[in-house]
């Protein structure tokens, strides 16, 4: 049973459901949607904890089966976690996992951790019991069309707001650029916000006097403006990977990759396949879906093959080939190469010299 993590305090707000399951990579969702669970399992009685942590192919399952169905000697009900930091419980795993969703005492609550799963890893037979045992709460970075909302929603929750209208909606996106994925300092800039004005309205002077820029950006999100035609998020997030000390040869393969599927989609819709079984043909699972269909339709087989070229050049550039009419930093020439995918999604084949510009020349 799939639940949002916004909508987990007004399910447990209903009563302790007898399982639930966390999967994903976002440590302050994580970290609050567990604290919830465990709060409100002690309130429903739990007040014994036991946690198990999974640790390779040769964890023995047995004693996790046998603790769910002891009876307890001191309290009523208990806590059981169950983590697993690799999400890959193995066959045998998988298998007691299916088994104990079958079992579930109704004394226990059942908590179950897992990181962020593939699409393969949720598709699986112990995945689908669990997600049919009790509710399944996905912790991931919320995306950057929802970043301002979640902000907006912590403010209100800590008394504060901002201004209504444009000026309100300036403020938040101000502050969602300045944090975006990074909860956790997102989350210490909402408490300083709380201690240094209290509640009541803020305004954009003061968010901004207070709170740094502590983004953290990954190829995900680089891919994303690529995509979706931003090129002026294209090169704050390239800039930013850059400085986090990231390899230009894993970005330049994440985007190339990237880059590969959207020329296999391409040709499967040009050989008449619609455009869901063209994604799959290509490999495209889960969010990278809804990205892909908007830009697809716009990106036509003789500019995505002139886009690998490019990108077999950048390749190159990273590996110390230099090429006379490419920039000799490879920064540079990954920056050139991704504005010409914004170029052909945008249908515009020339830029102008300032949109080539290094990003050193630019600050």
């Amino acid at each position: 049973m799939q639940l949002r993590s916004d909508a987990l305090p007004a399910r447990l707000a209903k009563g302790v459901d007898r399982l639930y399951t966390l999967h994903g990579d976002e440590p302050l969702q994580a970290q609050e949607a567990g604290d919830a669970i465990r709060a409100a399992a002690r309130a429903s009685g739990c007040s014994e904890r036991r946690v198990f942590s999974v640790s390779g192919a040769h964890f023995d399952w047995s004693g996790v089966l046998g603790e769910a169905q002891a009876l307890s000697l001191f309290a009523e009900r208990r806590l059981i976690e169950i983590r697993i930091p690799s999400g890959k419980p193995g066959k045998d795993g998988g298998e007691a996992l299916q088994q104990y969703c079958r079992q579930l005492p109704d004394d226990v609550v059942t908590l179950v951790v897992l990181p962020r799963l593939d699409w393969q890893q949720t598709k699986s037979a112990w995945f689908a019991a669990l997600d049919a045992a009790g509710p399944t709460i996905r912790c991931d970075v919320p995306d950057r069309s929802t970043l301002a909302g979640w902000l907006g929603q912590r403010l209100a929750r800590q008394g504060q707001a901002v201004a209504p209208g444009d000026e309100g909606q300036q403020l938040l996106a101000w502050f969602a650029e300045r944090i975006e994925g990074n909860l956790l300092a997102a989350q210490q800039e909402l408490s300083k916000l709380a201690l240094l004005h209290g509640p009541g309205p803020l305004t954009l002077e003061q968010v901004q006097a207070s709170v740094q820029d502590l983004a953290r950006y990954d190829t995900t999100q680089l891919a994303d403006a690529v995509w979706l035609a931003q090129p002026a998020r294209l090169r704050r997030v390239l800039a930013g990977l850059k400085a986090e000390g990231e390899a230009v040869v894993r970005v330049h393969w994440a985007l190339a990759e990237e880059m590969r599927q959207m020329r296999a989609a391409r040709a499967a819709l040009d050989d008449g396949q619609p455009l869901p079984m063209a994604l799959k043909s290509a490999r495209v699972w889960s969010a990278r879906e809804r990205v892909f269909e908007r830009a697809l339709p716009r990106l036509t087989a003789p500019a995505l093959l002139r886009l690998i070229a490019a990108a077999q050049v950048c390749d190159g550039i990273a590996k110390g080939l230099p090429r006379p009419d490419w920039p000799a930093d490879p920064w540079d020439a990954v920056e050139r190469w991704l504005l010409m995918a914004v170029d052909a999604l945008r249908g515009d084949g020339d830029r102008s010299a300032q949109a080539r510009q290094p990003l050193a020349l630019r600050g």
